[in-house]
């Protein structure tokens, strides 16, 4: 498995599809919306499929072998 990187937010939480693009593992909304919908994404290694979902510092979000980490400034 991948190593994870650390992608620093300035407030918590953020929202998965908000963090999804931050971290550069999502073009934009649209192209995070079909990850989630294709159940690509994980969240703390379980599937998730919403866009809302409210991460916080430490979550682990991976999509395939690409993983990043919620850091909190």
């Amino acid at each position: 498995m991948s190593s994870v990187r650390d992608v620093t937010i300035n407030e918590e939480p953020i929202k998965l599809g908000q963090f999804l693009k931050l971290a550069g593992l999502a073009d934009d909304g649209s192209h995070a919306r079909v990850l989630l919908e294709a159940g690509d994404v994980t969240v703390n290694g379980e599937p998730e499929h919403r866009r809302g979902r409210q991460l916080r510092g430490g979550d682990v979000v991976a999509i395939e072998a690409e993983r990043a980490r919620v850091v909190l400034a």
